[in-house]
């Protein structure tokens, strides 16, 4: 079945892009939830007339990601984290502490753009994916150590 996101979901496709799913997923999860409709001639008409009228809008959100995605291009983060004496980590750093260190420095980003691949649960140096923008995206060094009690 093919269907057209209406918003980001993660592993399928960005907002307006039309994929194909398999009928249970798209008429139990991605419908009743809203973040599809399925892609009746008709719906693709309606997408196509608005992408064609919104290409100059898409054309600056994707400046303005390019240009932050250039900002951070040079930023590391070092999060302090309390830590057993063997060096794993009391719970686990998530995207949340990413975007609380990137606000501490100035950025401003959304916790939902921030993808850490492997969870981190001890010391050391790991890499967060930023995506901006089906086409802009950036990776942001981290180091994590040990904070005292």
């Amino acid at each position: 079945m093919q269907v057209i996101l209406k918003e980001n979901v993660a592993n399928l496709g960005y907002k307006d892009d039309v994929v194909t799913v398999k009928d249970g997923y798209g008429r139990n999860f991605l419908i009743p939830q809203g973040k599809a409709v399925i892609a009746s001639a008709s719906a693709v008409k309606i997408l196509a007339e608005n992408m064609k009228q919104r290409t100059h809008k898409l054309a600056k959100i994707k400046e303005d990601a390019l240009a932050l995605a250039a900002k951070l291009e040079n930023v590391s983060l070092v999060i302090g984290t309390k830590t057993s004496s063997t060096g794993t980590i009391f719970g686990s750093v998530t995207n949340i502490q990413i975007a609380e260190e990137l606000a501490k420095k100035g950025f401003e980003v959304d916790r939902k753009l921030i993808v850490i691949k492997e969870p981190v649960k001890e010391v050391g140096s790991y890499k967060a994916q930023l995506k901006f923008h089906k086409e802009v995206s950036v990776e942001i060094p981290f180091e994590v150590i040990s904070e005292p009690f």
